[in-house]
């Protein structure tokens, strides 16, 4: 059986766990049980993740991302990791990824729009994400990594796919989010998911936190 290992911020915490469902005797998904913020932080604890695991190298499959903790304008007006340092994570955590999951296909996910206008302060705006989006994508695309662009995706969904100024827990955003990161991993591996009724698992819930 495949396995699959999730890591991301709290986007990824919308829908980790219905991708688990999905693949249920299908493949094996598993993912850090916290909020894996910003990229220093993953390029930091991606051994102890590893570790914590119960898949040893026996991993098949990581889909991940790091951005929006990282263009949050903090309180100075700067974001809280230059652009080019961000760059720089990236590049060494695409670097350590194959150390640390050596059997490994590799999915770089990018960072979804927010509602920027809701902002009061520590604010995040669509063109930095935009632009830090970017900066990944030419880095891990070199490395081999594939891209599942959420940030289109998601660019023209209603505001009501928000469930606050940043994540997507309502049904519509989850489900949307959930199948694309579900296909990405099916078109990866070869594999087919279990469908979800998204109705009857958000049956009455007006939103979900998914932790």
């Amino acid at each position: 059986m495949n396995k699959v290992f999730l890591i991301g911020d709290s986007i990824r915490m919308g829908y980790d766990k219905y991708v688990k469902m999905a693949f249920e005797d299908v493949a094996e998904v598993l993912y850090p049980n916290e909020n894996c913020r910003f990229a220093s932080y993953v390029l930091r604890y991606l051994n102890m993740w590893k570790q914590s695991m119960e898949f040893g190298d026996d991993i098949d499959l990581v889909h991940w991302n790091a951005g929006l903790w990282d263009c949050l304008r903090m309180i100075d007006g700067k974001p809280h990791t230059d652009i080019k340092v961000y760059g720089d994570y990236i590049e060494r955590i695409c670097k350590c990824m194959p150390y640390y999951f050596p059997r490994a296909k590799f999915i770089f996910a990018t960072s979804t729009p927010v509602q920027e206008h809701l902002f009061k302060e520590l604010k995040r705006y669509n063109k930095d994400i935009e632009a830090y989006n970017k900066v990944a994508m030419e880095i891990v695309t070199k490395h081999g990594h594939s891209v599942n662009d959420l940030y289109p995706l998601v660019e023209n969904m209603p505001v009501e796919y928000y469930s606050d100024l940043t994540h997507l827990y309502t049904k519509g955003g989850t489900k949307l989010l959930a199948d694309a990161v579900i296909s990405s991993i099916e078109k990866e591996l070869n594999i087919n998911a279990n469908p979800l009724d998204y109705d009857e698992l958000f049956k009455d819930k007006e939103e979900i936190v998914g932790i």
